[in-house]
């Protein structure tokens, strides 16, 4: 090879198999997403991301990822000749040649060097951008049109979203391009080597019969029986790494849910029930992968013995021709790194198999996701409209997903003057009701008016978002801190460091280095213009929440807790459920609805707590439209009309 030419000569082929493999990269994925179902199910999930219409950027930087992957290959090719090069002036005794070899080596090295860095960096940032974008428009899906709660309606719900949306996405992007790009990477290498290959081989005589270019043609065949074996021992992985991600899911989840109810759990003494449970989801996970290891044995067992085969291979059919000196020692060594590259390459389907049948699981579990998020959008939806401060609903008749009736031809209003309160037996569908007319049962007909937008739902156990207690009160409104408190897990956050080996100054000291990242929510992203992104900490609140929530703090008998508002807790576990409830009457406060629907809100409080509290709201929020479904009869002098469920969809309106 005459290196004097190989800058011009490799950049020639560079060009010539960039256009050619882009061109049959394309027919590839249109042919594959057209006539494949995984292939399908990759355009349906990330097919958006890679319209030139959304934006150019990520196919500009796919080409550009391309083109480092055909360097990568063209350095290959040099490499293969520099071995040659190289051994065979250490068989001439050739020490000018040798020392040029080294030269040359130092050369193709650090244009190694720089490629692969290169190639890091891009390849880690695109995939981090389609992460983002991917993860948005899940996420997106999942929160519009509350799929988050309405998949639970649907035939097959779906399973573990926690899992889908954080660990399925990420897995899917890297794989995704390291399968293509290596997929890329073989089949050019393969043709390439197959041309050095083909230069370098003889003929083989096999019972009386000489096949020219034998080498070729063997390793082939080779290849391809031994692709075909790997394929059918390993076709099993595929199910076992679905089942893998969802028993170790259905464990998580078990353990999250004990966490959760951990108290509940505690005063039962539950704990031979919990712990038959966990060891029994945790059983399903060793099952599977002793499964796995089982199959994998077999799999890798094969993989193994082929490629140890192949690496004594070439030597055995080239050592003839080298002992009669047909071919020199740096033939003999190239011959047998082509032959190795190019059984490597061969056996990329066989060799990434088992990645592939993960990826395939991961394919289907986003497939399943997607699906069913669009699926609850064609759930049916109760017909809610506004009309002003009022509530009122007509011909209202909700039933239970199997049909049977709750409330047949319901009729009423409810207005500031006149609060309301639902009573009746259990399961007679007094909350089922308030889910109807929050627009969230989908079994349901008739009309329902009520304030659209100004309508605020306290539950039996009222939610407590992560953050401070001052955002627990603003739910569902964002609160803009400003930044003086210390969250409280913040010294459990330094041991946990401390532990690991790590100080607050060289947490610090690594944290300044990092580049600034803004995220920002769906709408933001779609417009530059958008000013609902989350709001810096550091800037300042746009209204004086300090002295107001202090003060609803107080009035709802939460007074010592002010000076905590912005502590930064888990305050689900550290309040009771009375203290909850107060918080949310708290939230109902600020939030001054046009309407208040309360679900046994007051259900952990004594009696007078409860009479305080309806009190405070019919003083601060006279105006607001008050709905109360309890069963204390405590309730009936905060209300002025009963709405008596009976059961059988009969109802009585006192």
């Amino acid at each position: 090879m005459d290196w004097n030419h190989q800058l011009i000569d490799s950049a020639i082929w560079l060009l010539k198999a960039y256009i050619i493999t882009a061109i049959l990269f394309c027919v590839a994925v249109w042919a594959v997403a057209r006539f494949t179902v995984w292939g399908r199910q990759f355009w349906d999930i990330s097919g958006a991301y890679f319209t030139s219409r959304r934006n150019w950027r990520p196919v500009a930087v796919v080409a550009v990822i391309l083109l480092l992957t055909l360097g990568a290959v063209r350095l290959d090719v040099l490499f293969s000749n520099w071995y040659n090069s190289m051994y065979s002036s250490l068989q001439k005794l050739d020490e000018a040649g040798f020392w040029f070899a080294m030269l040359v080596f130092g050369i193709l090295a650090t244009t190694h060097v720089i490629r692969s860095l290169i190639e890091f960096y891009v390849q880690q940032a695109f995939t981090i951008h389609w992460r983002v974008w991917l993860n948005e428009r899940l996420l997106s899906r999942w929160l519009e049109k509350r799929a988050y709660f309405r998949t639970q309606y649907l035939d097959t719900p779906v399973e573990n979203p926690d899992q889908r949306i954080q660990q399925d996405v990420a897995g899917f992007v890297q794989t995704s391009l390291s399968l293509s790009m290596g997929l890329v990477n073989a089949l050019v290498s393969t043709f390439a080597f197959t041309l050095i290959l083909w230069n370098l081989s003889g003929p083989l005589n096999l019972f009386g019969v000489s096949i020219p270019r034998a080498m070729v043609f063997l390793v082939f065949v080779y290849v391809i029986i031994a692709t075909y074996f790997a394929i059918r021992i390993g076709r099993p992985l595929i199910l076992l790494n679905f089942l893998n991600e969802r028993f170790n899911a259905d464990y998580r989840y078990a353990l999250v849910r004990m966490r959760e109810y951990a108290e509940s759990i505690a005063f039962y003494a539950g704990e031979r029930v919990e712990g038959a449970l966990l060891r029994s989801r945790f059983g399903q996970v060793i099952s599977n992968a002793w499964a796995i290891v089982y199959r994998s044995l077999k799999f890798l067992g094969f993989n193994f013995a082929i490629s140890q085969t192949a690496v004594v291979f070439p030597f055995i059919l080239q050592a003839q021709r080298f002992f009669t000196k047909q071919i020199t020692l740096g033939d003999l060594i190239q011959t047998a790194q082509a032959f190795g590259q190019l059984q490597s390459n061969l056996s990329f389907f066989r060799n990434a198999y088992d990645s592939f049948a993960a990826y395939r699981a991961t394919l289907s579990r986003l497939t399943g996701f997607s699906s069913a998020i669009i699926e609850s959008y064609s759930l049916p939806e109760p017909d809610v409209r506004e009309e002003g401060a009022l509530i009122a609903l007509r011909d209202l008749t909700i039933t239970t997903p199997a049909g049977r009736v709750l409330l047949e031809r319901l009729t009423l209003e409810a207005r500031a003057n006149t609060p309301l309160l639902i009573r009746g037996p259990s399961g007679a569908g007094k909350t089922t009701l308030l889910r109807a007319v929050a627009g969230l049962w989908p079994y349901c007909s008739g009309d329902i008016i009520r304030p659209e937008h100004s309508a605020l739902f306290l539950s039996q156990k009222p939610y407590l978002p992560l953050g401070s207690l001052r955002d627990a009160l603003y739910y569902p409104n964002q609160v803009l801190h400003d930044g003086m408190a210390t969250p409280a897990s913040e010294g459990n956050l330094e041991q946990d460091l401390a532990r690991a080996g790590f100080t607050r100054k060289t947490l610090d000291r690594q944290s300044h280095a990092l580049p600034e990242v803004s995220f920002r929510t769906a709408d933001a992203l779609s417009s530059p213009t958008a000013t609902n992104a989350l709001v810096p900490i550091n800037d300042p609140p746009p209204v004086d929440t300090q002295g107001k929530a202090a003060e609803i703090l107080t009035r709802i008998h939460l007074g010592h807790l002010t000076d905590r508002l912005d502590e930064v807790a888990d305050w689900g576990r550290i309040l009771s459920l009375g203290e909850q409830q107060r918080l949310a009457f708290g939230r109902l406060l600020l939030a001054a609805p046009l309407a208040a629907f309360l679900d046994e809100a007051t259900s952990a409080m004594d009696e007078g707590l409860e009479d305080a509290m309806y009190r405070l709201v019919r003083e601060l929020l006279p105006n607001t439209i008050l709905v109360s479904v309890g069963h204390r009869s405590t309730l009936v002098p905060h209300h002025v009309r009963q709405l008596i469920l009976q059961g059988e969809g009969r109802w009585v309106l006192q």
